[in-house]
């Protein structure tokens, strides 16, 4: 009894201790930091034989179909596949009629996680990516990402502007995406598949759904950039950056059609509305409800006679303006020859003699007797 009793308390103090966890030691901020940040240049190591001798248990393997339309080009680029997927023992087999491809490990497969990047790869490949570029997915560092967009726009014709907006003019917009991320990015049909680091698959998957839920790219485009401009500088690494960055406003334009019939609201009036008057109350106003049926059948028939007079007229009316002649236009009279400006014919001639003189140098009558008289007195002389 006695031990059980010096027992007691010490269990219950043990348990004590187990409620209430003494706390462990906090490392100071700049051990804390050191601990977060991964030093430059480091790798981690490939995953070797070595790790895994006795290789896996059970065979893995995965299946995905491919379009019709991308037959040729697996039939043509298959051999690589098969050569790539060897290196690391890993079969693969393409099925035309069934139009699928089959990735499966085998007993020498020592790396269990490559028939995932198998599988990841035959996948890309069936999304229209190059060969040269899928199978990068084999790298260790390399990881791949398919967004799926065909069911995040309801309407066909926004969902074709929206992607094409992801494009951009002549790829410039995929373009700076692929540079700012260090992605490989392939857009075809419903799809977007993307290849490159996970930092890098993060941000093109942000700007990727952003785009189709109407956001422009060019905003994530400059976020992107500011955001590799500051992780150059090795201070602000520590520190939050979203005092650098931009602060981009919703502008929601609504954009909906007005009615072509506007209603106007009549003014609220505590009085209901005149009622109507009935077909008897405008009988009695006219006074056609005194009349006997033969006089109200009279005044029938001398209405539509009279409704049918007008239809005629106007009728005949329309006929006869095909029988009408146009208007002619007033004929043009020639204008007289005003006496006023008439012609006098005998002072043009003078003038006329009058220019040719002078164009020939002719002298006058006076200028000819003169020069007769010098040359008689020159002759005398001699």
């Amino acid at each position: 009894m006695a031990s059980s009793k010096s027992n007691g308390p010490v269990a219950a103090a043990g348990k004590n201790e187990s409620r209430n966890p003494k706390p462990k030691p906090k490392p100071e901020d700049g051990a804390e930091s050191e601990l977060l940040t991964v030093p430059d240049g480091w790798k981690e190591p490939a995953f070797s034989k070595e790790d895994n001798p006795r290789g896996l248990l059970e065979e893995s393997s995965f299946a995905t179909l491919f379009p019709k339309y991308r037959e040729a080009y697996l039939k043509e680029c298959w051999p690589l596949v098969q050569k790539a997927l060897n290196e690391h023992h890993v079969n693969a087999t393409l099925d035309l009629i069934e139009g699928s491809m089959t990735v499966c490990t085998t007993k020498k497969t020592f790396d269990p996680y490559i028939i995932i990047r198998a599988r990841d790869l035959i996948k890309l490949l069936a999304r229209s990516v190059s060969f040269e570029q899928a199978v990068r997915i084999l790298q260790d560092d390399v990881a791949c990402d398919i967004i799926k967009i065909g069911s995040l726009v309801r309407n066909k014709e926004r969902f074709v502007k929206r992607r094409q907006r992801l494009i951009g003019p002549k790829g410039s917009t995929l373009k700076a995406l692929e540079l700012l991320t260090n992605c490989y990015v392939m857009v075809q049909g419903n799809t977007v598949s993307a290849i490159g680091p996970f930092s890098g698959l993060k941000e093109v998957r942000k700007v990727v759904l952003d785009t189709m839920k109407n956001i422009h790219p060019i905003y994530n485009i400059k976020t992107l950039m500011i955001k590799r401009e500051l992780a150059k500088d090795s201070e602000l690494r520590s520190q939050s950056w979203e005092r650098f960055l931009p602060q981009f406003k919703h502008k929601n334009v609504n954009k909906r059609k007005e009615p072509k019939k506007k209603t106007v609201k009549k003014e609220y009036t505590p009085f209901p509305p005149p009622q109507p008057e009935s077909q008897i109350d405008k009988e009695l106003a006219s006074g056609e409800y005194f009349l006997k049926a033969s006089q109200k059948k009279r005044q029938k028939m001398e209405a539509i006679k009279a409704k049918q007079a007008e239809a005629l007229s106007k009728r005949q009316e329309e006929r006869n303006k095909a029988f009408i002649p146009p208007k002619e236009k007033p004929a043009v009279k020639p204008k007289e020859a005003s006496t006023e400006t008439k012609i006098d014919v005998a002072a043009i001639k003078e003038k006329v003699k009058k220019a040719k003189n002078k164009k020939l140098g002719a002298l006058t009558a006076e200028e000819v007797k003169l020069k007769m008289e010098v040359d008689e007195k020159k002759k005398k002389k001699k």
